[in-house]
């Protein structure tokens, strides 16, 4: 299931990508419907990939809103 994977993963970095880019976070949903319709299989592997890059990205923003509060709380000077 290499190609599979491989496809799935750059599909749902392009997906996630252009949901920022336009604002419009049903994007993802609406390729898993497309990929679906013809391969239950890449379908799977698409969301998989979307939920991991969605997690990371919200990982990701939790740890930066905690270093910008960490380094706002620093004495100035």
């Amino acid at each position: 299931m290499g190609l599979a994977n491989d496809l799935a993963e750059k599909l749902a970095i392009d997906a996630c990508e252009t949901a920022v880019a336009l604002d419009d976070e049903s994007i993802p949903e609406a390729v898993a419907q497309v990929v679906g319709s013809s391969s239950p299989t890449t379908e799977e592997l698409f969301r998989t990939a979307v939920r991991v890059i969605q997690a990371e990205a919200r990982a990701r923003k939790f740890l930066e809103d905690k270093i910008r509060a960490a380094e706002a709380a620093l004495p100035k000077g």
